[in-house]
């Protein structure tokens, strides 16, 4: 059987039955009796995905009626009136769909082309294709969901304005195809991280968000006051202490994802809330840590992109496993052309004002080789690799290196010149933990606002005894990024900060 643009003839069919709004079913649009506005029902169940119908049906013949009756529902992104027809487009989130309806057969039709853009509508009727091949539903009923208050426009060209998009994601959803496929995104990232992690038998956890010092890593914090308390919180910069707590415990293999929160600058790679996954490992160390990583990532690539070699920015990326291991003075001597040695301060020195790098006469050698390859090496780094053995002048948290004086067992994942991932040996012996707090507490008194201070309850939990564990924290945003070719952390949170408007 076939149809054309301007369906059969034949009767109008009869109007959805109206059940009881206690029910919470659907009544169709038009006027709700004495009232001149339309009935908005309080549910609409029952629908089918549009992408599934394009999936079904997206190869029909033109001027073909399937005989499939099917009910959707979606926002109006398109409206065409053309005398006693009208033809809309409908979008859920799983794609869009022509609607044709028809004053001879579509119920309301009068009402349905004073709809607009931006209405949330409901439809029943069969699927087609119109002579010119369009797949569409001959609208036999509908119903008006929602009205939209704000005018979309006749036709939609998306919002370009940066801010205009952030500060109204759910303008710019629809808008733009672009954020919603991040989000989505985003999702199965998450979900596959989750997954991963539970088939090799960790365990998911919640710590606290509020904490009474600011502890886990070296970043300026929120601080927050308890009225009941009497005293200041701080919104975590890392859920770390608090996991290998856990640990000692008896939680062998732990992890968390969720929010942390850093009082730091905005930027293309920074957002003061974001989400982190940090994992812990007994009987681990950090080269186990760096299989983790590599498997994790892998396995997020696969689910986004369909496998570990893609593109990001204009370049090729293999995220394959296994990757390139190199200790950060390898890296820092290959970018200079000389051999670096940490007990070296002079030279490490003169390398650091060569490249204009401000020094500071209390920085130690070990804090001359972070800033050196900070400033000079980490974004040149396009493929991945893990940096190897940091100067334990600048990793309080992690275990003294086995074999190298002066180092720990430390390691950050870099890929496309950007940190994924920081990982160690987690140090387990309460005394050097403590002399490092102390160190971290005097550098805090002498103004380093990022610095940590002594958490006597987490050396009291290491007194208890932490066994040998590796563990390691991954940025979830920064590997969305990556897996969807985004260059800015904002395009990959649905909801980014952002500066206030106005005084």
């Amino acid at each position: 059987m076939s149809t054309d643009e301007t369906g059969p003839a034949g009767s109008v069919p009869g109007r959805l039955e109206r059940e009881a709004v206690g029910n919470g079913t659907s009544p169709p649009a038009g006027a709700a009796p004495g009232s001149g506005s339309p009935v908005i029902p309080y549910r609409f169940p029952d629908t089918t995905p549009l992408g599934e119908i394009v999936e079904r049906f997206g190869a029909l013949d033109p001027g073909v009626s399937t005989g499939v009756e099917v009910r959707v529902a979606g926002r109006v992104l398109a409206h065409r009136p053309q005398g006693r027809l009208a033809f809309s487009t409908l979008a859920d989130w799983t794609g869009s769909l022509q609607l044709f309806a028809g004053a001879g057969f579509t119920e309301d039709f009068g009402e349905l082309v004073r709809s607009r853009v931006g209405d949330w509508i409901g439809a029943e009727g069969e699927v087609v294709t119109t002579k010119r091949g369009e797949l569409s539903i001959r609208v036999a009923r509908w119903s008006l969901l929602a009205r939209a208050a704000r005018g979309f426009g006749d036709k939609w060209h998306g919002v370009q304005d940066p801010d205009a998009r952030y500060r109204h994601r759910e303008v710019d959803l629809w808008a733009n195809e672009g954020p919603r496929a991040a989000l989505l995104a985003r999702s199965r990232v998450v979900s596959t991280l989750r997954r991963h992690l539970e088939g090799r038998g960790f365990v998911e956890v919640e710590t606290p968000i509020l904490h009474p010092l600011p502890g886990g890593a070296t970043a300026r914090p929120f601080v927050t006051h308890h009225n009941a308390l009497r005293s200041d919180l701080y919104l975590r910069i890392a859920p770390e202490l608090y996991l290998k707590r856990l640990v000692v415990g008896g939680f062998e293999r732990v992890f968390e994802l969720g929010r942390v929160f850093r009082n730091e600058g905005l930027s293309p790679r920074h957002n003061p809330e974001f989400t982190m996954l940090e994992c812990y490992q007994a009987y681990a160390d950090y080269r186990d840590m760096m299989e983790l990583v590599e498997q994790l990532v892998a396995a997020a690539a696969v689910a986004v992109v369909g496998g570990t070699a893609l593109s990001y920015q204009g370049r090729s990326l293999d995220l394959t496993p296994p990757w390139r291991r190199a200790t950060m003075a390898e890296l820092v001597g290959e970018a200079h052309g000389c051999t670096i040695h940490l007990e070296d301060r002079p030279h490490l020195e003169s390398l650091a004002r060569g490249a204009g790098i401000p020094v500071r006469g209390e920085w130690g050698s070990g804090k001359l080789l972070l800033e050196l390859y900070e400033k000079t090496v980490e974004g040149t780094l396009w493929d991945p690799v893990h940096v190897c053995d940091y100067p334990a002048e600048v990793s309080p948290l992690a275990r003294p290196h086995r074999s190298e004086p002066g180092l720990v067992e430390r390691f950050e994942s870099i890929v496309a010149g950007r940190e994924l991932v920081n990982a160690f040996s987690e140090l387990g012996d309460p005394e050097i933990q403590r002399r490092n707090f102390e160190a971290q507490a005097a550098a805090r008194a002498a103004g380093d606002d990022e610095a940590m201070l002594v958490d006597e309850d987490y050396l009291f939990a290491l007194e208890h005894g932490l066994p040998p564990a590796g563990g390691l924290g991954l940025g979830v945003d920064r590997l969305v990024m990556l897996l969807t070719d985004t260059a800015n952390i904002r395009e990959v949170i649905a909801f980014p900060t952002l500066r206030p408007l106005g005084p």
